[in-house]
Formats: C-alpha cells, structure tokens, sequence
C-alpha cells in the first residue's frame, strides 16, 4: 500500500485539526505506519514460511498456521490504521463543501460578500463532523484492539502451539518464528493504539468542554445587549452548514 498518498491526504486535515488532533497525527505516522512500514513488515515476511511444524504429512503445517494465525497481524494492523484514518476525510470533505458555498454565494452577491468567516473554523454542522469523526477512529481503534485479542487470545506469541487439525496423523508441535521479536512489536503497536485512543477521548471532552464554555459565554453577552440582530441569527444558522 501507498502510505505516503495516505500521508498526503491526511495533512490537509492538520490544519483544522486542534493541538490534540496534531498529536494524533503525528504518532499515528512515526510511531505506527513508520514503525510498521520500515520494521513490522520485514519481521512477518518470512510468518508462514518460517512456521515449522515436526512432521511431514503434506497439508498438516499450512493448515496449522491457519489455524492459528487466521489472519496476520500485519494486515490485521494494516486495516486498522486504514479503517481509523478514513473518518478524518469527513472533515476535508466538509470543508471542501463549505469552499464551494463560499465560492458560489461570492459569485452571486459579489466578490466582498462572505458566507463563512472562515470555513475551516470548527462552528455548526463542521464541529459535529469533526466530533463525529474522532468517535468513528475511537470506536475503530477499539474495535480492532478487541479482534486482536480476541483472535489470539493474548497480545504475547507463544514459542510453541500444538495442532490436531486434520490431515495431521496426530498431536503436532508447531514452531513461530522469531516470537520474541514479535511479541515486542505486538506490544508497541498495541501500546501505541492506546495511546491514540486517550488522545482521542481528550480531545472529544476539549471539544465539548470548549463548546460549553463558548455557548456560556455567549448566553452572558446576549443577556447583558439583548439588542441582538436578526442577522446575527441569520449568519448563525446559515454556519451551522
């Protein structure tokens, strides 16, 4: 997969992103698509090929290993960083809405009208976007930490696993290659999608923390110059898109 196009994509979403969501950024790249590009890939290249079961009855150790490697960890991990940065598009793609509004209302009613005073200010419909998408990647991150564990039954590799599953005559001990290796890298990555998520949740309660205080501070202002305009209004609704 192209990472450096995913990485392209996702700084555009920087910029709108708060102090939060530029730590996020920044730790999904270095500490796990870098980290599973230049290492992780080459340390489960050789998975299946280096699964050494103690028999020789043809099928017996491709049908072990898929037994109990269902799917890798490497592509598990690699849908997973897909699946958990898709959600921020939904704010470029917001944004981008919100550009051709502002381009077609200045089209209409003149090139020093405005729609929005800035269409990348997290107001109205993009705040809910953007709330929205940090729930979809925690909810992803997650997810995908359970299917792991819920896979393998544990985040460490044992050295030895023992199969019984037809063709094989008997008991057979199969042996994972290079396990120790593995488990460390299982743990970083398991480690640093924790992290992500706290990153996540943070951010979610200064969103909303902020918001409040805003929508308070607001309240106060109308009650101390209840001469608000109705234009006033007029714009609130309009950025609510």
């Amino acid at each position: 997969m192209d990472w450096k196009f995913l990485q392209g994509l996702l700084s555009g979403v920087n910029k709108y992103s708060t102090a939060f969501g530029r730590i996020w950024l920044s730790v999904v790249f270095v500490f796990r698509v870098l980290v599973f590009v230049v290492a992780a890939e080459r340390v489960w290249s050789d998975d299946q090929g280096q699964f050494d079961c103690n028999t020789r009855q043809p099928g017996c150790t491709n049908l072990c290993y898929d037994h109990f490697f269902p799917i890798s960890h490497i592509r598990l991990w690699a849908l997973q960083l897909i699946f958990v940065t898709c959600p921020s598009f939904m704010v470029v793609l917001h944004v981008a809405y919100r550009d051709e509004r502002e381009r077609k209302y200045r089209a209409k009613h003149g090139a020093d009208t405005q729609l929005y005073e800035n269409t990348g200010q997290k107001h109205g419909g993009l705040w809910w976007t953007y709330l929205m998408s940090l729930f979809i990647k925690t909810f992803c991150e997650i997810t995908f930490l359970y299917l792991l564990h819920y896979v393998y039954d544990s985040f460490k590799l044992p050295r030895k696993v023992q199969c019984d599953v037809s063709p094989c005559p008997n008991l057979v001990d199969c042996y994972i290659a290079r396990p120790t290796e593995k488990t460390v890298f299982t743990y970083f990555m398991v480690g640093a999608s924790v992290l992500c998520v706290v990153l996540n949740i943070s951010e979610i309660f200064y969103l909303v923390t902020l918001r409040l205080c805003h929508k308070r501070s607001k309240e106060e202002v109308r009650r101390s110059d209840p001469h608000h305009t109705y234009l006033e209004d007029k714009l609130r609704s309009v950025q609510f898109s």
